[in-house]
């Protein structure tokens, strides 16, 4: 799960591209293999759902088979070069905005568990209830791709 806080409301033509993008982004991510769910509410996606009681916080959820194949998405696809522009749609967040955890087949992930698992781990760090990239054995493009360049031909 991840969460967001927007430099401007979704109607704002400086979110525009990120926003515009979101349907195209979450189809790939569903064609990936390894992907299970992602939590989407009446719009479609995650935008309306309020996590925060700041109305620009956005929320993402979603479940994966493995961390190899949301590897594989978040920096083997498209997903890659608006993670590299999220600077120019996202503010920085003065808390963990990331975290991971094992769930059991069939399980969904609703916000507030989602959220209370994100604030244990900014409040004690990494555990079996919720973890980052550099607490999963084998994860290795995320270190790799999260702070390298794009290239021409990505």
């Amino acid at each position: 799960m991840n969460i967001a806080r927007l430099k401007a409301p979704a109607g704002d033509p400086l979110v525009a591209p990120f926003i515009d993008a979101l349907e195209r982004v979450n189809t790939i991510a569903e064609r990936i293999d390894g992907f299970i769910w992602r939590y989407t509410d009446d719009s479609g996606n995650a935008t309306d759902t309020q996590v925060a009681t700041d109305p620009l916080v956005i929320f993402n959820a979603s479940t994966w088979r493995d961390a190899q194949a949301l590897e594989t998405f978040v920096w083997g696809t498209i997903h890659k070069q608006f993670y590299h522009r999220r600077a120019e749609w996202f503010e920085a967040l003065g808390s963990m905005h990331f975290a991971m955890w094992w769930v059991p087949p069939g399980t969904y992930v609703t916000p507030a568990d989602a959220m209370a698992r994100l604030a244990h781990l900014d409040a004690h760090g990494p555990s079996d209830t919720a973890f980052g990239w550099a607490d999963v054995p084998g994860a290795t493009r995320w270190h790799a791709k999260r702070c390298a360049p794009l290239t021409a031909a990505e």
